[in-house]
């Protein structure tokens, strides 16, 4: 008898027959003598819908009540899961976070999972219930519900693995699995059979919707067996793991992120500690920081430009605008109409010229990179937002076309 863990995204359970389609892949998954335990989102746009409904009370309201609010939508789609699969003869139960114990920090709408308690998921396991688990949300030392940021239903189904030793976790979309690119960007995309932890992380990193950062940092770190797979047809996905078979690429896929904007800090003094201030700030604040360039200083003065999620620009600029006097720099810059263009693969690391050929394909379609970032395996470049598309198709071509090197 397996433990299997399987956890369906929003558009998976977005109306009755969705939830239908889902139930029926549960019920053969137990009926094939596993354990199954489930973690579910809100269906559709539940969300978004919530978030609208609270502005109209309260623009300003509360990232604690905002908590409340948003951990309901996971809580209807269990319960309406459970009952189709109820009526379809199958013992279930549906169970919210603070009831299966999945402790968090109190960082609300943003906070991470520190334990969970196996006791009650284990005692319904030992019945052989079918376990559904709200995701996202969770609960924190005050007895406050938490969530765990947008996509946190994947770190929910992944924690859980980690948490009971599952010998699967299976993450559903409306996807077939992980592609080399966002097919609906490239026609020519190519599903992959299997991807590495590190690449996984990376895209998912770098704007690929597939799964969620911090759910692929989980499975790495507790060695969790993933698989992506569509809860629309029947058929093998794509595995994520610590090692894989060789591929005549040596890219495993291309990414966009048109959610970023830039800042730059000009006319800082050119003094020692003055970029440990600048971000020591930012991370007090909770803005993560992504591409970070300093310009070669001046007689008295340097530049420093760092990108980050648009959504932080108001608060990063409000942090930094504050200790002006302290930082002594002259003043800030924003753009917000630009994205990031990634390439992954682990195979840059023994490859020489792959950062060039994804300059050379850029060049073609005649697109300005105005900022590159690397790591050992990702070369990012930073381009207008007008050319994303553009310059994910031209670079996707130039490593997985007729003409790509293998």
């Amino acid at each position: 008898m397996s433990l299997i863990v399987q956890k369906f995204g929003g558009s998976s359970v977005r109306d009755a027959q969705r939830i239908r389609n889902v139930a029926g892949i549960i019920a053969d998954t137990y009926r094939a003598g596993n354990q199954v335990m489930v973690v579910l989102s809100a269906q559709g746009d539940t969300t978004d819908d919530l978030i609208e409904k609270a502005r109209e009370i309260n623009p300003k309201a509360s990232k604690r009540e905002m908590d409340m609010l948003l951990s309901t939508g996971e809580q209807i789609s269990i319960a309406l899961c459970a009952m189709a699969l109820e009526g379809m003869g199958l013992p279930v139960v549906s169970l919210a976070a603070w009831q299966v114990g999945i402790q968090t920090t109190s960082a609300y709408s943003d906070a991470r999972i520190k334990k969970i308690d196996p006791e009650r998921i284990q005692r319904e396991l030992d019945k052989n219930k079918i376990v559904l688990v709200a995701g996202f949300q969770g609960v924190n030392r005050f007895g406050d519900v938490t969530t765990l940021g947008r996509g946190g239903s994947d770190t929910s189904a992944v924690a859980l693995a980690a948490a009971f030793g599952a010998d699967l976790c299976q993450i559903y979309t409306d996807v077939d699995g992980v592609y080399t690119t966002d097919p609906r960007v490239a026609p020519g995309a190519v599903k992959l059979e299997e991807i590495t932890y590190d690449e996984m992380l990376e895209l998912a990193s770098q704007g690929a919707q597939v799964l969620h950062n911090r759910s692929v940092e989980l499975a790495k770190k507790y060695h969790v067996n993933m698989e992506v797979v569509s809860s629309l047809e029947r058929k093998p996905g794509t595995k994520v793991k610590e090692v894989v078979k060789m591929e005549k690429t040596n890219i495993a896929g291309v990414a966009k992120d048109t959610s970023i904007a830039r800042i730059a800090v000009v006319g800082l003094d050119h003094n020692p500690g003055v970029a440990f201030r600048v971000f020591s700030l930012l991370g007090k604040a909770g803005i993560n920081v992504d591409a970070i360039i300093q310009s070669i200083g001046r007689d008295t003065s340097k530049d420093i430009s760092f990108t980050l999620p648009r959504a932080d620009v108001e608060e990063a600029v409000r942090v930094l605008e504050e200790q002006k006097g302290a930082l002594r720099f002259d003043h800030l810059t924003v753009e917000d109409k630009i994205a990031k263009v990634s390439i992954v693969g682990a195979g840059m690391m023994t490859t020489p010229g792959v950062a060039a050929k994804m300059f050379e394909a850029l060049y073609d379609a005649n697109i300005n990179i105005q900022m590159i970032n690397t790591s050992e395996i990702r070369v990012s470049v930073l381009i207008d937002e007008e050319d994303a598309v553009a310059a994910v198709r031209a670079v996707h071509d130039k490593f997985f076309g007729d003409d790509s090197f293998s």
